[in-house]
């Protein structure tokens, strides 16, 4: 995933994310896929060899491993996004903007809005991790619903006259949500 942010000085920069599987279920996929290869490779040898009727079965018996191991590798990214919860972190981090303020109006054409996010209990991490460790974060903010930076604390957003709506999230090192989520919004006014 790639945002496009601006710096302090409204300079363009590209923030560049991703996003994975959380906990062991990657590396349980990997090692199924392995093993089914190997049952594999082991079937043909079996197969190419004499028609010794034990060879025939240790054959259909390694066919029937590797369907079972690459069913259950494919399964494992399903069953892991259609629970989202598990493996989830917790956190008691909570998080408030400081601005722009609740109904703040600001001016320009478009306007350059600075925002600054307080985070209770939390800790923002410059890098990205599968390790994930219940306070530990990004912050990823979105303007009238979209994603605009993945960011700190302080980041500055340009919005077009009109009314819009900011929400913060405080989200793990792998960039997924915690458990439950923490977030924070607040709505304010362009006016050229």
């Amino acid at each position: 995933m790639c945002s496009i942010a601006m710096d302090a000085g409204g300079h363009v920069i590209r923030v560049l994310a991703h996003s994975g599987i959380p906990g062991a279920a990657p590396f349980v996929a990997t090692a199924l896929f392995l093993v089914a290869m190997g049952a594999g490779v082991g079937a043909y040898w079996f197969f190419s060899r004499e028609r010794d009727p034990r060879h025939r079965a240790a054959a259909i018996g390694l066919i029937v491993l590797t369907a079972a191991c690459l069913v259950v590798a494919m399964a494992i990214p399903f069953i892991v996004h259609a629970t989202p919860e598990l493996g989830r972190p917790s956190t008691d981090a909570r998080l408030r903007f400081l601005s722009p303020r609740p109904g703040e109006l600001i001016r320009g054409n478009p306007a350059i809005v600075p925002v600054t996010l307080h985070l209770y209990g939390g800790k923002i991490v410059p890098f990205s991790s599968l390790h994930l460790v219940p306070n530990e974060g990004h912050i990823h903010l979105y303007l009238d619903g979209s994603l605009v930076t993945m960011t700190g604390l302080d980041a500055r957003v340009t919005a077009d006259p009109g009314e819009h709506s900011l929400r913060a999230e405080f989200v793990a090192v792998d960039h997924g949500p915690f458990q439950p989520r923490v977030l924070a919004s607040v709505t304010f006014r362009v006016r050229a």
